[in-house]
């Protein structure tokens, strides 16, 4: 009886181990993984799905530590990053969950309502300081940006700065809402954020690739379209190894009911 007790304990320690997920890393992904997951849960009561954000590199280097089954990316894993994967003797896939609008927020009360790359670049690289420079108020200009392990970052420095580096004295955050948070409370303030994070309390601003031609609002029609210049894929990375155990959930976010959620976030869907 002893015997066959402890079977089935080991049995359950083994369906649990099956059925819990654990998933980690990009705060722009971090809504859909959310919404999804929840989601999954009510449909399968026996599955555990944890998310967690942090940033791409945060999850990324989960995936390398087998501290999480899923990392969550806003941007494309690195070379170097496939190398220390290969190392470590490990395999991983890429899954495209979403399409993402980056959307650069002011304060609501900025009269500033389009901008150009190059004013962005300006901005971001401490050149442009004053909001009057850009025909704003005579107001210095407080850039908010996120930490150095952000996908965001590194896709915002690739597209819009055009890899070049930020000014010294931009304000790091440690999280997308953090960045909603300061602009709204800083009347002077510019940073950037996914698209699902826009609300009430920022200003999104019209961006033009064209040298001022045309000004696009970042929205989920236009960066549907590709009219929103500033478009990225988000990811899904896993060992292939643990596929079996992370496949249930990745049918599901990339299921027609799991890219409704994606659209009900605010993120445009890949079907």
């Amino acid at each position: 009886m002893k015997v066959r007790r402890n079977l089935l304990i080991a049995f359950s320690l083994l369906s649990l181990s099956v059925n819990a997920q654990r998933i980690k890393g990009s705060d722009t992904v971090l809504p859909v993984a959310q919404q999804t997951a929840e989601r999954f849960m009510n449909q399968h009561p026996d599955a555990r799905v944890t998310v967690t954000g942090g940033g791409t590199g945060v999850g990324i280097s989960a995936l390398m530590d087998n501290t999480t089954d899923i990392a969550m990316a806003s941007r494309p894993i690195k070379f170097s990053e496939k190398m220390k994967i290969k190392e470590a003797g490990q395999d991983v896939d890429e899954i495209i969950v979403a399409y993402d609008a980056l959307a650069v927020v002011v304060h609501p009360s900025n009269p500033v309502k389009q901008l150009t790359r190059q004013q962005l670049e300006d901005i971001f690289r401490g050149k442009i300081t004053n909001w009057k420079q850009v025909g704003g108020d005579d107001r210095k200009i407080v850039v908010y940006s996120r930490e150095t392990s952000s996908g965001t970052y590194e896709f915002f420095k690739e597209s819009v700065l055009k890899n070049k580096n930020y000014m010294s004295s931009s304000l790091s955050m440690p999280a997308t809402g953090a960045i909603i948070q300061s602009v709204s409370q800083t009347k002077g303030a510019i940073g950037y954020v996914g698209l699902a994070y826009i609300n009430k309390e920022v200003k999104p601003i019209h961006v033009s690739y064209d040298a001022g031609k045309t000004f696009t609002e970042p929205s989920f029609e236009n960066a549907k379209n590709k009219a929103y210049p500033i478009v990225r894929p988000l990811f899904y990375y896993y060992d292939v190894k643990n596929e079996g155990k992370v496949k249930p959930f990745i049918d599901y976010i990339l299921s027609a009911e799991g890219q409704a959620t994606v659209k009900q976030v605010g993120y445009i869907p890949v079907k």
